[in-house]
């Protein structure tokens, strides 16, 4: 079909706030709550008016972890680039324009903003993120396609080419799979301060709130097979805490899958190469068994070195051994040609990172597997920035289920109790809408349903847009404008 074609005549922003039901530490953050922001969008499409939403929570210390910046800080840098991606869209759509046509421009002006106000690429380029996904859901709710739908018929105008030159030629139909998933695996995020075990839990700390806290009760629950585990880079408590994970992984789940988050927390290689090898050759068989379990490796470098030209030879050296990623470090949208020429094989999608960014990393992927002569595979990996229902969840699954994506970082529903904090009109939609993805729980609650690992996305699948649906209750958040970081 030919691309269609819409106008932008509007832009609001709400927000919602989040506490979590336990602390999410990863890296040097520890969160605790967090706002949700949100925007809608306006346009105009043949005549015919379109809505679309999209929504990120805005983490302390991942967009930015420059120490001089308080969490404070980081929320307004990435309140600034949403506004500044919302002028740079509307003006690059006034008149209609594909949405490629319409993200090229406004991708571009967002980014040159950061640049002005000090801010790296992967904030600024945020800011577009949110209005790009705003966009394809607007696109799709009034055409009545779903996301997978858009991206077989190319509706959303996607020019590769403009971008890579050795993509010239390809449509995303020609590297996506011919049906979304219909299940995604579950890779459970194992945080730096997550109780392990029950016994971990002091009796002053237990929720008793109807879900799991340990650990070993959600493999027990959830029947889980895939797992994220975040490494703090201090060596020895390193060791101590995953002896204590591989251990209990020998013992309820033999046979599962291992990510290993390096959270940027090493300056240098060595010190990464030194905790895998404690790993690969410990006398404790069950930790040696974890690193046989372990499928990639994601960004233990930090982002200022990580793509350092320097560091080839030990980065090349690393990822003979384990497959290695980047996130952080995808701030720019050569990132994942300037790590593939350092040995990285991988790139993580995140939504917040932009879906037309990932469909053309999708695309790379292809093309340097394909070109690899030796059989190494490229590819993208799926993970979590805490996303939560409705909006940021069901669009994150709806992307990866486009991309084939088998298996994705999940924490929301562990950090976050259930749909607590969804208006009831969102949680009654929720279970309306999506009764194989949620599940009602004892006191009312509302949560994911995890069976054997994974969740059943078909329902997501089969709503226009991006998946969130039309039932996104604005009344119940603050407009942006009357709200403050106090308030959390």
């Amino acid at each position: 079909m030919t691309a269609a074609r819409i106008a932008i005549k509007d832009v609001r922003f709400f927000m919602r706030n989040v506490r979590t039901r336990m602390p999410f530490k990863y890296g040097v953050a520890t969160l605790t709550s967090v706002p949700i922001l949100h925007v809608r969008l306006e346009g105009e499409l043949d005549d015919r008016q379109a809505q679309g939403w999209a929504a990120d929570i805005l983490p302390p210390k991942w967009f930015d972890k420059d120490p001089e910046k308080e969490y404070e800080d980081n929320v307004d840098d990435l309140i600034a680039v949403a506004r500044a991606a919302a002028d740079a869209y509307a003006s690059a759509a006034k008149t209609p324009h594909s949405v490629f046509d319409i993200w090229h421009a406004g991708y571009q002006q967002t980014l040159a903003f950061g640049d002005a106000n000090g801010l790296n690429h992967l904030t600024a380029s945020h800011g577009s993120s949110l209005l790009e996904r705003a966009l394809i859901d607007a696109v799709g709710c009034v055409l009545g396609l779903t996301y997978s739908q858009m991206l077989a018929a190319n509706a959303l105008g996607f020019d590769l080419g403009r971008v890579h030159d050795e993509l010239r030629g390809v449509e995303p139909v020609d590297v996506l799979p011919r049906q979304p998933l219909d299940h995604i695996a579950v890779r459970h995020c194992v945080g730096l301060a997550d109780p392990i075990r029950r016994g971990d839990i002091a009796a002053a700390d237990a929720l008793e709130d109807d879900l799991p806290q340990a650990l070993e009760d959600y493999i027990q629950e959830q029947g889980l097979t895939h797992f994220k585990v975040k490494v703090n880079g201090d060596l020895e408590a390193d060791i101590e805490r995953l002896s204590r994970v591989a251990s209990l992984l020998h013992e309820r789940c033999s046979e599962c899958a291992v990510t290993l988050d390096g959270n940027e927390q090493y300056a240098e290689m060595e010190g990464f190469q030194e905790l895998l090898a404690r790993l690969e050759h410990a006398n404790d068989q069950e930790l040696a068994r974890f690193y046989e379990r372990i499928i990639y490796l994601e960004q233990p470098l930090e982002r200022s070195v990580a793509l350092d030209s320097g560091l080839e030879t030990g980065i090349r050296a690393m990822a003979d051994r384990k497959t290695m990623l980047i996130d952080e470090s995808d701030g720019d949208l050569d990132s994942f040609k300037r790590a593939v020429a350092l040995g990285y094989t991988g790139v993580s999608s995140k939504n917040c990172k932009g879906l037309i960014k990932a469909v053309m990393n999708q695309a790379l992927a292809s093309h340097y597997s394909q070109r690899s002569g030796n059989g190494r595979l490229f590819f993208l990996s799926g993970e979590d920035l805490m996303n939560l229902p409705v909006v940021p969840l069901h669009q994150d699954l709806t992307h990866a289920a486009a991309l084939g994506i088998a298996h994705v970082e999940r924490n929301g529903h562990h950090y976050v109790r259930g749909l607590d904090h969804l208006s009831d009109s969102e949680r009654a939609a929720c279970v309306r809408d999506h009764a194989s993805l949620y599940t009602e729980r004892e006191r009312g609650l509302v949560a994911l349903n995890i069976q054997s690992g994974q969740l059943d996305v078909r329902s997501l699948s089969r709503v226009p847009g991006l998946g969130s649906g039309p039932d996104v209750d604005a009344d119940s958040m603050t407009p942006l404008e009357e709200w403050t970081f106090q308030s959390l």
